[in-house]
């Protein structure tokens, strides 16, 4: 008889970790409280705009490939590389500054304010390049069963990368360029952690290396939330069975561990294995009522940005906007050290806007854009209030209006705001917190909560605050690392002859 699977949660981590156990001969449902599959990975339709909610883009491309191998089957999904990069522009500049993997297109972008940029990027990426093949597979990719085993890990890497972490990624910017715009530039990776360049490790650098040489950012052809309909169309035909609208709200357990799942009706769901793709942490406090993650402890972790995002149609074309875009201020260090622990939203807010309609022209109706507007802000435990979030979004649509010469307010079709309440509200994400757990160094690999339960042995964990964090490529890893641990622990072989899975479409 086949083992039976209960995953919490529909997001990446959940149907990538469904994938691969129902490839693997289990019995696998999945319940989701939202009504659609995805998680943050998420799509809204309205007025004839297709927008997806979340993530617009991924580097490391070649873990989607990895996932769909490991099912025995070809990457149906048509993923298509950005060039350039993305662009950003500065308050005091009218023209963005396109970011290319192409280190001399890029060079001609910075002429005049950082010489010899070709050979100071070349020193640059070419540690951050060692240091992310040093750490990669000793320190990313792999579980890890105790303290003592991450330490013997770590040691193994080369003394060489140790400065990196008692260094900031400011600091080390700083170390190598000359020019603000271009530190600035170089460290807007950080917030694709949750964080500032100013309170984020300069371990991170490694990110620089791979968006601009080693595998660059990536969409999705037909959009982002094709990754989700493609997941579940696979998992749907293979027999994996999704319940939607379900909450789970509390535990049922006995002594071989957790018994059954009760959600917001008192229905029990009961399993052999139980997967939790909720948040790591917040799910250890308020549905197991572990003390060591009640909301007093859970507050004092660090945590990643909240999101406020703004979904928005408007008529007309817009030429000066890139399928990627930052618009950042002329304050960036006053801005980055108080903008994520204040009680009120920002006058000149920073933000980053997607129109995936540049790629993909059937996300919005002939000779319009859609526009996808991120900025990020304080999550609830320092802003509880959003009753202003009208005239934040308004503030942002005017300041963007003016920097790009097209009337977005004027020429509007169709508008959603989803501020840190929606968020917490629709995904359980803890305070509004967008990433889930920062990655602190205290907060990172064995130090972040655990994907194997620290009680029950037919309990685990895969997504953003467990290991090996957040970000779409690590949280395919982390189904991979799961689904290790289930392997190990659950009486099916790791490899059979024949995948179970059947490729779709």
């Amino acid at each position: 008889m086949k083992n039976k699977v209960l995953i919490i949660g529909a997001g990446l981590g959940g149907l990538s970790t469904a994938l691969r156990l129902s490839s693997k001969g289990y019995d696998v449902t999945i319940v989701e409280k939202h009504h659609q599959a995805g998680g943050r990975l998420n799509q809204i339709k309205k007025d004839g705009f297709t927008f997806d909610t979340g993530p617009s883009f991924f580097s490391m491309s070649y873990e989607f490939d990895e996932l769909f191998n490991y099912c025995g089957m070809d990457n149906p999904l048509q993923m298509n590389e950005l060039d350039p990069v993305y662009a950003v522009y500065f308050a005091n500049r009218k023209n963005p500054f396109l970011i290319h993997k192409n280190l001399a297109k890029l060079a001609k972008e910075f002429e005049g304010l950082e010489e010899n940029f070709v050979r100071k990027a070349l020193i640059y990426l070419k540690q951050a390049k060692e240091l992310f093949h040093d750490t990669e597979n000793v320190v990313v990719k792999r579980n890890y069963d105790s303290l003592m085993g991450y330490g013997a890990a770590l040691l193994s890497v080369p003394l060489k990368h140790s400065p990196l972490l008692f260094r900031s990624m400011w600091t080390e910017l700083c170390r190598h360029f000359d020019s603000e715009e271009v530190k600035i530039i170089f460290s807007l990776v950080a917030f694709f952690l949750g964080a500032t360049p100013f309170d984020t490790p300069a371990v991170y650098s490694l990110l620089n290396y791979t968006e601009l040489q080693h595998d660059g950012y990536w969409n999705i052809e037909g959009g982002m939330y094709d990754i989700v309909n493609k997941m579940t169309s696979i998992l749907e035909e293979n027999g994996v069975k999704f319940h939607y609208g379900v909450e789970i709200n509390t535990v049922k357990t006995g002594e071989n561990g957790v018994q059954a799942f009760i959600d917001q009706n008192g229905k029990e769901w009961t399993a052999d294995i139980f997967v939790c793709n909720a948040d790591a942490a917040a799910f250890r406090g308020y549905v197991l009522n572990r003390g060591k993650f009640q909301e007093e402890k859970l507050d004092k972790m660090k945590w990643t940005l909240a999101p406020f995002t703004i979904y928005l149609g408007v008529k007309g074309k817009i030429k000066d906007l890139h399928h990627h875009t930052y618009f950042l201020g002329n304050n960036f260090r006053e801005y980055a050290d108080t903008i994520f622990k204040t009680s009120v939203s920002p006058e000149k807010p920073y933000y980053y806007v997607n129109v995936s309609s540049k790629s993909n022209p059937k996300c919005a109706p002939e000779g319009c854009e859609n526009l996808f507007i991120l900025c990020p802000v304080p999550d609830l435990r320092y802003k509880t209030s959003w009753e202003d979030k009208e005239v934040l979004a308004d503030n942002i649509l005017k300041d963007l209006s003016q920097r790009i010469g097209f009337d977005l307010i004027e020429n509007r079709v169709t508008q959603t705001i989803w501020d840190p309440i929606e968020w917490r509200n629709k995904f359980n994400l803890y305070k509004g917190s967008g990433l889930g757990l920062a990655h602190d160094l205290n907060q990172v690999a064995a130090l972040r909560p655990k994907n194997k339960d620290e009680e029950f042995n037919n309990l685990y964990y895969v997504g953003a605050s467990t290991v090996p964090g957040t970000g779409l490529p690590i949280v395919v890893i982390g189904s991979k690392l799961v689904a290790e641990r289930v392997l190990e622990d659950w009486a099916i072989e790791k490899q059979q002859t024949t995948p179970v899975l059947q490729e779709v479409g």
